[in-house]
């Protein structure tokens, strides 16, 4: 195994737990701006309508994953930039 890739396994887990932290947070400001709610609805929450509920989940998977692909890519480009390999 590449010694980029034995680095980067615990720096890639500690990114991905800031990575989720900063993608809630930013997802709760999105929400609170468009929703005009402080919290997204859930997906058994009564008072809320189908178009908002799935409209909060679709919005906070494309939030995630964004925010998870500049994490993984910014930790993978600091890794080869330290050991001079790609962790993959």
């Amino acid at each position: 195994m590449k010694a980029s890739k034995v680095l980067y396994k615990p720096f890639g887990m500690a990114l991905g737990a800031a990575g989720g932290a900063l993608a809630g947070a930013v997802f709760r400001k999105v929400w609170k701006a468009i929703g005009h709610d402080d919290e997204a609805p859930g997906a058994t929450d009564q008072e809320r309508g189908w178009r908002e509920i799935v409209l909060a989940a679709a919005l906070q998977g494309a939030i995630f994953a964004a925010v998870k692909a500049v994490v993984d890519r910014s930790g993978a480009t600091t890794v080869k930039r330290l050991t001079g390999s790609w962790p993959a």
